[in-house]
């Protein structure tokens, strides 16, 4: 009887007080928890850049009023892959020119756990239009063939591309590759050229294996390569970079040749479709909903140039068993304001394209120098990640470095997104489980003024500050669990 009593009078108790206890069973103890809570800020102004704040701690409060961001690891959504940007050759060559000790600065900042700690990167696969000059894996001759990848070679990547990534896997290794090319060599193509064109599907066996090639090649090389996309930007092609036009009816052929491949071969690496534009979803849903197809891919990736995020919504939705990736988004001169595109960036591409599934965000180029270069054509006035001067060996952090900070430096591999809600519009947040069971919450205030709430979890909280057009990544610790 006196057991009975307790078990109800223990069960009254969590239901008044907003508490995180054990499981219900009959007789046990509930508790209420205690996070120790690490903050670090970077300000529309500038005046803060990552800037660790003073430690504090939460408490716990039976009652919980006014403006609250609430965190409840319980609902749980998508496994994190990381956050990062593109090694271009451009990018690739900026830094593997530099001196001994800029270099070592440089991939510290980018790679390390004294720096921002980059944990995913995208390989474009041959050249981009960010290339000293055009090349592939099988330069041959456009009159000729080899369908066997007798002449694949990778030398022209041995230069620069890939000491550079070995340096960043010794800096994290952690971290994780995606291969996606701009163009197939030469003599696939209709055109005879890497610039503009079609692969002709008669060579999509010659061209899965070039893939696996690429896959086995850099893997041999301790780089493994974790995901693929058949084609950058499907549905662009020019003349004055390499790109390849690819229908969404190709791309399945295309995708079944390399699921096969892949099988006969052993290669775990992901196949993921699309690689462009948010306002197209119905190209990545051809390639996810056929028949064959969908055995071998795992989902499909996006950029930020036309559309918008929620256009993405429905993929969630219509393909619950299929992942999700952001994989390019570039700044440039034409958004100058760190304020602003710190806004747009955390709205849209970071907090955005999570909400939507996202399992990892890349950007654009990771490093350029001062005349938005070296360009192999397209965009002119594109900014990297870091800005690299290659006189002075100096560079300077972007905008676009701390927003990549504000995430991989905190959110480990394998993390997983769990609920966040925040009862003010101009606050948007997404917050993680860590691996080693902390919680990392990510801010950012949208309003020009300072935003006041309440951090909440299991109703142990601490009152906060965000500095209008501001981002605060918060890390939280369980301190001790404390008996009501």
């Amino acid at each position: 009887m006196y057991k009975k009593i307790w078990s109800l009078l223990i069960l009254s108790l969590c239901s008044i007080v907003l508490i995180a206890c054990k499981d219900t069973e009959e007789g046990e103890i509930p508790v209420k928890k205690i996070y120790n809570v690490e903050s670090y800020v970077t300000t529309g102004n500038q005046t803060k850049l990552l800037e660790k704040n003073t430690d504090a701690v939460t408490e716990f409060y039976e009652t919980l009023t006014g403006i609250a961001l609430t965190i409840d690891p319980s609902k749980r959504y998508q496994t994190m892959d990381g956050f990062g940007a593109a090694m271009t050759e451009s990018s690739a060559v900026l830094i593997q020119n530099l001196s001994a000790e800029a270099k070592e600065a440089l991939m510290n900042d980018l790679f390390s756990n004294t720096g921002i700690e980059m944990s995913f990167v995208r390989i474009p696969m041959g050249a981009s239009d960010f290339a000293l000059s055009n090349y592939s894996y099988n330069d041959i001759p456009v009159t000729e063939t080899d369908l066997n990848m007798e002449q694949f070679s990778l030398s022209r990547d041995l230069d620069s591309v890939v000491p550079v990534l070995q340096l960043a896997k010794s800096k994290n290794p952690d971290i994780q590759f995606m291969g996606s090319p701009w163009s197939a060599p030469a003599w696939m193509k209709d055109n005879k050229s890497m610039n503009g064109g079609k692969l002709l599907m008669g060579y999509k066996e010659a061209y899965a294996l070039y893939f696996a090639k690429f896959i086995e090649a850099y893997g041999n090389l301790g780089l493994p390569i974790y995901a693929i996309t058949p084609q950058n930007e499907p549905l662009h092609q020019t003349g004055g970079y390499p790109s390849m036009y690819m229908t969404a009816s190709e791309q399945v052929e295309l995708v079944i040749a390399l699921g096969r491949l892949f099988e006969n071969r052993s290669i775990d690496t992901k196949i993921i479709a699309y690689d462009h534009n948010w306002d197209n979803t119905q190209y990545p849903m051809t390639v996810l909903n056929d028949r064959v197809a969908r055995n071998y891919v795992d989902g499909a990736g996006f950029h930020c140039y036309a559309g918008s995020v929620e256009d993405t919504e429905k993929m969630q939705r219509l393909f619950p068993n299929m992942e999700f990736w952001f994989t390019e988004c570039s700044g440039g001169a034409w958004a100058t304001s760190f304020a602003d595109n710190m806004t747009w960036n955390m709205e849209n591409v970071f907090m955005g394209s999570m909400r939507y599934g996202a399992k990892g965000v890349l950007l654009w180029n990771i490093a350029l120098n001062p005349n938005h270069g070296p360009q192999n054509g397209g965009c002119t006035n594109c900014r990297g990640v870091v800005t690299i001067d290659p006189v002075t060996e100096t560079y300077t952090k972007n905008v676009e470095y701390y927003l990549i900070g504000h995430f991989s430096k905190f959110v480990s591999k394998g993390a997983t997104r769990v609920d966040a809600l925040s009862s003010n519009p101009n606050v948007i947040t997404v917050a993680f489980e860590n691996p080693d069971g902390s919680i990392v919450v990510v801010a950012h205030n949208k309003a020009n003024v300072n935003a006041i709430f309440d951090l909440n979890i299991h109703g142990s909280k601490l009152s906060q500050t965000l500095a209008g057009k501001s981002t605060v990544t918060y890390v939280l610790t369980e301190m001790k669990q404390l008996l009501v």
